[in-house]
């Protein structure tokens, strides 16, 4: 999927999962087929750029974002569209 062509609902998707500290970036994948790299264009593009930098220094080494570094797999909240 290009991301120059997206619909206004799936960038305010993919940036509201992405801003969620607990929604990972394998997730993002999972429903929206962007990797790690073009979440965070798509967060660069279509954030102020003072809103990307605090997000960008908030995710940065945070293990929550990357399934293989969470501590925890079962008892956590998934959105029903997350399979």
């Amino acid at each position: 999927m290009d991301i120059k062509n997206l619909d206004s609902a799936t960038i305010d998707r993919v940036i509201e999962m992405a801003w969620e500290d607990r929604t990972t970036f394998d997730a993002i994948e999972m429903q929206f087929g962007f990797k790690e790299q073009e979440t965070i264009e798509i967060m660069r593009r279509y954030m102020k750029r003072s809103s990307f930098k605090m997000w960008r220094k908030r995710v940065t080494g945070r293990k929550t974002k990357h399934a293989k570094k969470r501590p925890f797999i079962e008892g956590r909240f998934r959105c029903p569209d997350q399979k």
